[in-house]
């Protein structure tokens, strides 16, 4: 598995996290709601980072740790 792969499975399970805190927050949590909302706000801050500039600390990690999904691809074309 590549590191760009993992980054939106890792997104995924962050929005589904939020999702459920949101859920908790609608049954009279409002403390979850308010969590869920500062959440989803930075996930949002840092997509528009990452799309505007290119730069995202997250996959920077992942790369170091697991191959980038560009390097698999170049292996198998060689």
């Amino acid at each position: 598995m590549c590191a760009e792969k993992i980054q939106r499975l890792i997104q995924a399970s962050i929005l589904g996290f939020v999702l459920g805190l949101a859920g908790m927050g609608m049954g009279g949590e409002t403390y979850m709601l308010q969590i869920a909302f500062l959440l989803q706000f930075g996930m949002m801050v840092m997509l528009a980072i990452a799309g505007l500039t290119g730069w995202c600390p997250g996959l920077m990690i992942l790369k170091k740790i697991f191959p980038s999904c560009e390097d698999i691809d170049n292996k198998g074309t060689n």
